[in-house]
């Protein structure tokens, strides 16, 4: 049979039920691997602007203005929620300090870093939605294709010995076709597990960000003053410079706690 017969078309069309099986599971997992890759790659541009974002907030002259601008800059960004719990956090303290009920007597501090704490928990989840499924594709599809290969090479070798040709002209074609599936596979594992690793990276920055932003957002609403950062430099003789001002923010709500 001359070379040019052998190839997808004469694979898909001499392949058994398990072989079409095969290929359509891994068809399946490479879609909904490109379809994460894009969502999730959206988002990475989108949370370019959340540094800005940030410092517009920080920037605001109240609170309201502030969650306004972080609003317009980072919609719906894990910064916007962990500012707004914060606030709320912190409004409801104000508003129920002095009551003589169990509420009133609520910790300030531990009371607004339970707050931001749900939400970075929240926020995390959300980052992580769909990293599973990356990984499953990554991890498994090899070994889909790695089946499809050994079940055509298994049944190449049934047709080939039935037909009595064992000859290598015989033999190439056939096996040749079968381990097309494991090209298949790594061809869907490849790319899944690249995002995964990248967007696992860029989630880790992020998180961190955030822990920074909800470190600097607690002290500003148990203190009323934005958290300085520690002096840079050389610490054995106590030169460095200060990475972030220690002058209190513009940001002004009543203090939790106060009449």
């Amino acid at each position: 049979m001359p070379s040019d017969t052998f190839g997808l078309a004469h694979l898909w069309g001499q392949s058994d039920l398990i072989i079409k099986l095969v290929a359509f599971t891994l068809v399946v997992m490479s879609v909904a691997s490109w379809y994460l890759i894009l969502v999730r790659t959206v988002r990475q541009f989108r949370a370019r602007r959340f540094d800005n974002a940030v410092e517009a907030f920080w920037n605001a002259p109240h609170l309201d203005e502030g969650l306004t601008r972080l609003s317009g800059a980072a919609p719906d960004s894990p910064f916007e929620a962990l500012a707004r719990q914060g606030a709320a956090a912190a409004e409801h303290l104000r508003r129920h300090t002095h009551d003589d009920t169990l509420g009133g007597k609520l910790d300030a501090d531990e009371f607004v870093t339970r707050a931001m704490r749900k939400s970075i928990a929240l926020s995390t989840a959300q980052l992580e939605s769909g990293l599973t499924v990356l990984a499953s594709i990554g991890s498994t599809a090899p070994f889909v294709g790695l089946f499809g290969t050994v079940w055509g090479i298994y049944h190449a070798l049934i047709g080939i010995s039935t037909s009595g040709m064992a000859t290598l002209d015989k033999v190439a074609g056939p096996v040749g076709e079968a381990l097309i599936m494991t090209a298949f596979g790594l061809f869907v594992a490849i790319p899944a597990v690249l995002a995964f690793n990248t967007f696992t990276r860029a989630n880790r920055l992020e998180l961190s960000e955030l822990d920074a932003f909800a470190h600097d957002l607690h002290a500003w609403f148990t203190t009323g003053t934005r958290l300085a950062s520690a002096p840079t430099g050389d610490v054995a003789t106590g030169a460095g410079t200060t990475a972030r001002s220690a002058a209190p923010v513009q940001l002004r709500v009543p203090t939790p706690g106060a009449a």
